[in-house]
């Protein structure tokens, strides 16, 4: 097996990492693409696996490359499985609290307190889709192939002196 230098994954995984996030920001502010919850949610493992990355750049942590590079691999593979419960949520597979059921009576209080509060956007309401691919869908590839990469890639690094 082939090791590779063991300071292109950390850099690999931060670039990754802002790149996902840049990506999501621009969705948001660039394009107007509401986020729910689920979608926020998917944003702190890139943010971790980033933060993971440039945590084992700095010199103190160089010994432990390996594992914060697995452990960037695990937030990545987390977040592919996030996506296929976002996936669930808008396929109407399953309930999630950001996508209210329908029904049952409500009250005057409840409707005045419901007015006051900002729209949020809904779980179960892909803001964007390509030909039926939702970007959570999207997510599950993305996020899950970086995990496989991430963790191959672990693996094969040159051990620290």
């Amino acid at each position: 097996m082939k090791t590779i230098p063991s300071r292109l994954v950390p850099l690999f995984v931060l670039s990754v990492s802002a790149f996902a996030l840049a990506f999501a920001l621009v969705a948001q502010y660039g394009f107007g693409l509401k986020p729910c919850v689920l979608c926020i949610t998917q944003r702190v493992p890139f943010a971790l696996a980033g933060g993971l990355a440039a945590l084992s750049l700095l010199g103190a942590f160089r010994r432990f490359r390996r594992a914060l590079m697995a452990l960037a691999g695990l937030a990545f593979l987390v977040n592919s499985g996030i996506a296929v419960y976002h996936v669930g949520v808008e396929q109407k597979w399953w309930q999630s609290s950001c996508s209210p059921t329908e029904g049952g009576p409500v009250s005057v209080n409840d409707l005045a307190a419901m007015m006051s509060k900002p729209v949020e956007a809904r779980c179960d309401e892909p803001a964007w889709a390509w030909h039926g691919i939702t970007m959570a869908a999207m997510n599950i590839v993305f996020s899950g192939g970086l995990a496989v990469v991430t963790l191959v890639l672990a693996r094969r690094m040159k051990e620290q002196a």
